[in-house]
């Protein structure tokens, strides 16, 4: 089962952890990465997942991120299926970001 994490709480583990031991991984189109995205993230398109799967650590815990969080919970499954087993996905992806933490995020 895919964990989930609310954009406040992922917000306040990006202030109190070290963020060494999280990647982010955004799964949205590039032109939606365009509009807005975290700092930090590794941005792979959920179709390339399969192809790229390689460029993820599996020994970090994996954030899967999109524009409301359907895509990046598919990818999640997915991620787990291929035996990644640190994988948290943000409820609401960055729309709720952009709704419940930073304003300043374009909302699209």
């Amino acid at each position: 089962m895919v964990q989930s994490i609310t954009p406040k709480q992922l917000a306040e583990r990006l202030k109190t952890e070290d963020s060494s031991s999280l990647q982010l991984l955004d799964v949205r189109e590039p032109w939606e990465v365009e509009i807005c995205a975290l700092p930090g993230v590794t941005t792979i398109p959920m179709q390339q997942i399969p192809q790229r799967i390689a460029e993820l650590s599996p020994e970090l815990e994996t954030i899967c991120i999109c524009h409301h969080g359907g895509r990046s919970l598919q990818v999640g499954h997915y991620l787990q299926q291929q035996g990644l087993e640190k994988i948290t996905n943000l409820d609401g992806g960055m729309d709720a970001w952009a709704r419940t933490v930073d304003p300043t995020v374009a909302l699209y």
